[in-house]
């Protein structure tokens, strides 16, 4: 169950990259690569950081063959019919929320300390999305100014990692989690919910300074 809802997430953070591909006016092979990257890069920093060999997408063909096919049918589909509104956010939100407990997961596996299991989950979560945005000339990427994706990704890993040691089971956790995940993400996209930027928070105690 845990490996279907991995490649739900890795399906569609490939959508997200041919979606993100196309609002950047690439050409159909620069949506695969934004599909490959935004859909391996994290689980391949998180293999590396565990030491985990080989690479979990070398000699998965199943997952993928979902890269190819979800690249290919989302560059199909953008050629017959409009892109929806929001859907590029909505399609990550998705990813996000399953990668980041799959990385969680796979951290508590490799006997991680609870620490190291939340920077594992977020890291697995947002990497390709921000290597992917990179990519799209998006720099810094969005999440690192003010949006609330990050956020969302500590908050699945902390909520996996606490029902784990309640002893909650490994595919119910998941569900919860990433639900949280996802809910945090799109109730920031469709409230306007950012976080302050960095210049705001300085002129703020600058005000308070000179009052």
């Amino acid at each position: 169950m845990l490996h279907v809802l991995y490649l739900v997430g890795v399906a569609a953070f490939a959508a997200s990259g041919v979606l993100a591909a196309y609002r950047a006016n690439m050409d159909p092979f620069g949506g695969l690569v934004l599909a490959f990257a935004a859909s391996i890069s994290g689980g391949t920093l998180r293999d590396v950081i565990l030491d985990r060999r080989p690479l979990y997408w070398t000699h998965d063909w199943v997952l993928l063959t979902v890269i190819i096919c979800v690249g290919v049918g989302t560059m199909i589909y953008l050629r017959f019919w409009q892109l929806p509104h929001k859907s590029l956010l909505v399609v990550d939100a998705i990813g996000l929320s399953v990668v980041t407990v799959i990385g969680a997961r796979a951290a508590i596996e490799a006997g991680a300390t609870p620490l190291a299991v939340i920077i594992l989950a977020v890291l697995t979560g947002v990497a390709g999305e921000v290597i992917r945005d990179v990519l799209c000339g998006e720099f810094p990427p969005l999440l690192l100014r003010e949006d609330v994706y990050a956020i969302a990704a500590l908050a699945g890993g902390c909520c996996y990692l606490l029902l784990h040691h309640l002893g909650t089971g490994a595919t119910p956790a998941a569900a919860i989690s990433a639900g949280v995940v996802f809910a945090l993400r799109m109730s920031a996209v469709y409230l306007g919910l950012h976080l302050p930027r960095s210049q705001q928070l300085s002129g703020r105690r600058g005000q308070q300074d000179s009052g």
